[in-house]
């Protein structure tokens, strides 16, 4: 009489939607891939890879490519017949992401492979309650969602949030800049919505640094910085190739790094934070930008054409911080993100003097600034990331869950 060993068929299970999933993510990551390339990466046979494959596409998560047509594998053919592809399909699953800032809310389809397929935009009025930003994304999200296809399956909902989001659940702990604390914010959108879907919320430096590292200018690269400026300041790291969150979910708030002792207080209750000498009210006073124009301070930055030499104690400053910030993380990149992009196109001498100024000179050397690769999508797209991590964790299960009558459900 045989035993049949406990647990074997349900950890073979596992480990199927393991690989399942992570053929998944590689696929997202580069939209197109050769099954070749799929086995080198994953370390598994031909037949298996075929599998998977064949799996996904039963799904309607990924579909047939025809060979040596994917980015990722056209330049590295190898000698006989070239090995078909899988792509991600156009009309398939998607997340909804929402990138909340101070006076706007924008609001996106995404599907898998990281591709934009509607957006929408509201502004936010100043001293807006939480419920009434919430019905507004809300009206937003059901906007997107009536231009998806047909029983398109919705997976989840992202929101990027510039404030403190507790990584355990979600919460919204502290959000200055609009007035928040401890504020529920992905169940505020669920409540409006009348809708059952999984959301999630981050940082939005957490988030900016998470689609660049993915999909932007850290492509390749395990050790990056994106710093966020969305009126005040705060950081996303990348340290190994993975996100540096902390305990809490709050790492990153290098705005409030002490800068000037002596310096004018800040809405956090310090005095002399690196962003009173750099956040968007210094720089829009330097400019002598209306106190009402603080919000769309990028916008006002790309219209300048000359550096003015106002910017120039503030850019000198820019770099002192990074300087802290290089010293205490030693990263490859820091991409600057926000305000932040078309001050360093002005004023970049400046920044990168500062930077040089304060900086140790080994950390120096390994470092180098960029602007975002995705421009202003950063955050949105990092948004989408977070809503889509279930599905490459167990596909099958995210799509158990999903939605597949949302646009019905939602419309009206």
């Amino acid at each position: 009489m045989t035993t049949r060993q406990r647990g074997a068929g349900t950890n073979q299970e596992g480990v199927r939607r393991h690989n399942l999933g992570t053929l998944l993510r590689h696929v997202h990551r580069t939209g197109e891939i050769s099954r070749a390339e799929l086995t080198s990466l994953m370390g598994l046979n031909r037949s298996t890879i075929a599998g998977l494959v064949g799996e996904l596409a039963e799904l309607g998560l990924t579909e047939h490519a025809d060979p040596a047509t994917g980015s990722a594998g056209a330049g590295r053919r190898t000698a006989g017949r070239p090995s078909a592809g899988v792509r991600v399909v156009d009309a398939g699953p998607y997340v909804v992401a929402v990138d909340l800032g101070v006076d706007r809310a924008v609001v996106a389809r995404v599907g898998l492979g990281g591709r934009i397929a509607e957006r929408a935009e509201a502004a936010i009025n100043e001293d807006t309650e939480a419920w009434q930003v919430g019905a507004a994304v809300a009206a937003l999200v059901r906007h997107v969602v009536s231009w998806a296809p047909e029983h398109a399956p919705l997976l989840g909902i992202g929101i990027s949030v510039p404030g403190l989001v507790r990584r355990t659940d979600g919460l919204v702990r502290q959000a200055p800049n609009l007035g928040w604390r401890d504020v529920s914010f992905g169940s505020i959108v669920l409540a409006a919505l009348d809708l059952d879907v999984p959301v999630r919320l981050g940082n939005d430096a957490d988030l900016g640094a998470l689609a660049e590292h993915h999909r932007g200018a850290g492509v390749g690269i395990d050790d990056l910085i994106y710093i966020s400026g969305n009126v005040g300041v705060g950081a996303g790291v990348i340290t190994g190739g993975v996100r540096l969150q902390g305990a809490g979910g709050y790492a990153g708030e290098v705005g409030h790094m002490n800068f000037d002792p002596r310096g004018p207080l800040c809405h956090c209750g310090s005095r002399g934070c690196w962003e009173t000498a750099v956040g968007a009210h210094a720089i829009a006073a330097a400019v002598k930008s209306p106190a009402d124009q603080v919000v769309r301070l990028g916008e006002v930055l790309d219209e300048i054409t000359a550096p003015p030499r106002e910017l120039r104690p503030i850019a000198a400053s820019i770099g002192r911080g990074l300087a802290d910030v290089v010293n205490s993380y030693n990263p490859s990149l820091v991409i600057l993100g926000g305000y932040f992009q078309p001050l360093f196109r002005l004023m970049r001498s400046e920044v990168t003097a500062g930077l040089a100024e304060r900086t140790m000179a080994p950390a120096l050397e390994s470092v180098r600034l960029a602007v975002p690769g995705l421009g202003a999508d950063s955050v949105l797209l990092g948004a989408a990331e977070i809503a889509l991590e279930p599905v490459f964790a167990d596909p099958v299960a995210s799509l158990a869950t999903a939605i597949t009558d949302a646009r019905s459900r939602l419309a009206g």
